[in-house]
């Protein structure tokens, strides 16, 4: 009986606490008072901090991984760079659940900080790295005390993380090889090619360490209630949820369970996308590649990332509204198959023409991505309560991270092998790959409808949350 009274009962009143952190914030969200130029600040460096590492690495990972010599033919490569990819989430997966308890307990202040914090010192241990297992085992702890800085997302944060990120990878590595007359031979910057775009990114996550401990802190400390007004019964909707809301497992949640399924077989398809894209880049012709430098994959991925920035910022809200979420990432995705599929084609074209068309498929493609991860991530938001975000997001984030430390493995194993088989009489070379790619790209499509997928406000009222 108490339960229908608190889904029926037509009186329904906020209450915040005056000294609860997170009814402030609340409270200044209703007000539409939570967007403050140095609250955004905080957030900005704090998303870039945990984009940069991830971005920064496509441009020279194969490069690194060549370096090391564990590589027994060229052919190899992809499969020990797309082991390095995976390392990182692979941490992040098993360690994910564990920080967002933290945060529901303690708050998210203190563990984005000390993400923060583990990208200084890993991050900067990973650019001095002398062998294949030290780089795996410093992406590995990277990735498990990066706390929360993989579910925060701010759309034109994340954006200008991935224009500077690889832009950083791709100028900065190998620096004596680039800019001899800046960085000398056989000097420190020789023994460790690779450390001037970590050390860059860590000295900037170190600043963002510092700013953040002004970041506000939405967690509540108080516990919910129902009160006696004027002997009527009112319910005080907390910030925090309420009666069967707080009782009811997440895992019951199917709209929050159904979109995180679909967001990880997604993200197993960008994370694989991603690895296979520079690592084909940069692969030689004759493997099927298109033999370009750490610059020119720099300056494609820089020229795409800036591409999502104006998008994000100017049309996703526009077809957002118009088409609605889960439309949206249905039309995405369709359409992204048959792109992806002239991927192998574009290795027929050289000069200005290769150049122009690499970025335009590659705009197209990271748009496509970028608007299929941000309609998802709102369907997540809006499947779960405030006082249940941190492990929401944990959630999400091993199960992505989980997906995402198979895609890089898989997908370099199979370029590997790709290019052992040039020549092959069926789909040769790369077409399996990206065939391969379209075949999880489908998969995910084809979840997005009923009745797998179920969205919130579709859900029935014994099931909302």
């Amino acid at each position: 009986m108490e339960e229908e009274k608190l889904e029926t009962s037509p009186l329904l009143k906020k209450k915040y606490h005056q000294n609860c952190p997170g009814c402030k914030v609340d409270q200044a969200k209703e007000q539409k008072k939570d967007v403050s130029f140095v609250n955004l600040s905080f957030i900005w460096l704090a998303v870039l901090s945990g984009t940069l590492p991830v971005a920064s690495l496509f441009p020279f990972v194969y490069f690194m991984v060549k370096d090391f010599n564990i590589a027994e033919t060229e052919e190899d490569i992809s499969t020990y760079a797309g082991y390095v990819g995976s390392s990182m989430m692979f941490g992040r997966a098993l360690t994910s659940i564990l920080w967002g308890m933290i945060s529901d307990r303690y708050g998210r202040k203190p563990v984005i900080i000390i993400g923060i914090i583990t990208v200084v010192i890993f991050n900067t241990l990973f650019g001095l790295s002398t062998s294949f297992w030290m780089a795996i085992s410093m992406r590995f702890l990277l990735g498990s005390l990066n706390g929360l800085l993989g579910p925060i997302k701010v759309v034109a944060a994340w954006g200008v993380g991935l224009v500077i990120g690889p832009a950083l990878g791709g100028y900065l590595a190998q620096p004596v090889l680039k800019y001899p007359h800046v960085f000398p031979a056989d000097s420190f910057w020789d023994r460790f090619p690779y450390f001037l775009p970590c050390f860059i990114i860590s000295a900037f996550a170190f600043a963002s360490a510092i700013a953040c401990i002004w970041l506000p802190e939405t967690l509540h400390n108080h516990n919910d209630s129902i009160e006696s007004t004027n002997n009527v019964e009112v319910l005080e909707i907390e910030s925090c949820g309420t009666g069967k809301e707080k009782d009811k497992s997440i895992f019951q949640n199917w709209p929050f369970m159904s979109s995180i399924i679909v967001y990880c077989v997604f993200s197993l398809h960008d994370v694989a996308y991603q690895e296979v894209f520079s690592l084909w880049a940069l692969s030689p012709t004759r493997l099927g590649g298109l033999n370009f430098t750490s610059d020119d994959v720099g300056n494609v991925l820089a020229i795409s990332g800036l591409a999502i920035t104006i998008y994000q910022l100017s049309l996703y809200r526009l077809v957002q509204k118009a088409c609605g979420p889960v439309t949206l990432v249905q039309i995405t995705g369709v359409l992204s198959i048959p792109l992806l599929q002239c991927y192998p084609f574009v290795t027929r074209l050289s000069g200005f023409t290769l150049q122009l068309v690499i970025n335009v498929v590659s705009i197209l493609k990271n748009v496509m991505i970028e608007t299929i991860a941000t309609s998802l991530f709102l369907l997540q938001n809006k499947a779960v309560e405030q006082h249940q975000r941190g492990t929401a997001n944990s959630i999400a984030m091993t199960g992505m991270s989980a997906f995402k430390t198979i895609g890089p493995a898989s997908a370099g194993a199979l370029l590997s092998w790709s290019q052992k088989h040039v020549n092959g009489s069926f789909l040769p070379g790369t077409h399996i790959v990206f065939l391969a790619l379209n075949v999880v790209e489908g998969l995910g499509v084809l979840l997005m409808f009923k009745p797998f997928l179920r969205v919130k406000n579709e859900a029935p009222p014994s099931e909302h949350f």
